[in-house]
């Protein structure tokens, strides 16, 4: 860096801001709440008293002001793009990412039109979410994702990664959800052969992506992929090498 820089604020070089609940459950590398996922560095904000069941069940309108005032926040400390720990948060794209001047994205879900544009006309996108009952047509249109030919199953007939995460319990089994994850993604592709490419709605769910596509060999899209497409936007790399 040359010349004069500007300061103001206490805090720098995060560039991405990061929205997490309330939670108790262990955040293992990969999920979006450990640091370590990222080959960045990024700002957290925690919402108290609100927890993921709040969020997956419907009741997350009468906690949207506390959204809204984490994502000021992470703004003022100088983040240049921010996000959410939970996919269902997508029925408020349109709120969060009006109260902030950089860009907000809600969820993984965000991905779904443009993974079908890469696809085959007669191919379909799978989404693997954390309750499948629980997302709603609302959800997808919200992120402009409704009317994309889409095949939806959930985790929460699995052994524990539904109950894990929804339920805030304070232990994972990592082999459980694995399993729970691997056999929601074979259920989908046994039902549905028409999909070429997977969307993971959950947030916890990326530490699991690479079982996923090891168990369907195809493409696997979820909020990490996202993140990482997003920062890169927003933080240009100088390129540097000879001819």
């Amino acid at each position: 860096m040359k010349g004069i820089i500007g300061g103001g604020r206490s805090i720098y070089g995060q560039a991405l801001g990061i929205i997490v609940t309330d939670s108790r459950f262990p955040r293992i590398p990969g999920d979006i709440g450990n640091a370590t996922t990222w080959d960045f560095p990024v700002a957290y904000r925690v919402v108290r008293g609100i927890h993921p069941r709040r969020i997956v069940r419907g009741e997350a309108p009468k906690d949207l002001d506390a959204f809204i005032e984490a994502a000021i926040e992470l703004e003022k400390e100088g983040v240049r793009a921010i996000t959410t720990s939970c996919g269902f948060l997508a029925l408020f794209q349109k709120e969060l990412s009006a109260c902030v001047g950089v860009p907000l994205f809600t969820s993984s879900l965000m991905q779904v039109p443009l993974v079908h544009r890469l696809l085959r006309s007669d191919q379909k996108v799978g989404i693997i979410t954390i309750d499948a009952a629980a997302l709603t047509e609302r959800h997808l249109a919200a992120v402009g994702a409704d009317g994309t030919p889409a095949a939806i199953v959930g985790t929460e007939g699995g052994r524990s990664f539904t109950s894990t995460f929804v339920d805030n319990e304070g232990e994972l089994n990592t082999e459980e959800a694995e399993a729970d994850l691997v056999s929601a993604a074979r259920t989908l592709t046994a039902g549905h052969p028409e999909v070429g490419a997977i969307v993971l709605e959950c947030t916890n769910m990326p530490p699991y992506a690479r079982a996923v596509q090891d168990a369907t060999g195809l493409p696997v899209f979820d909020i990490f992929t996202l993140t990482n497409f997003v920062y890169h936007a927003v933080v240009r790399k100088d390129f540097k090498g000879f001819m």
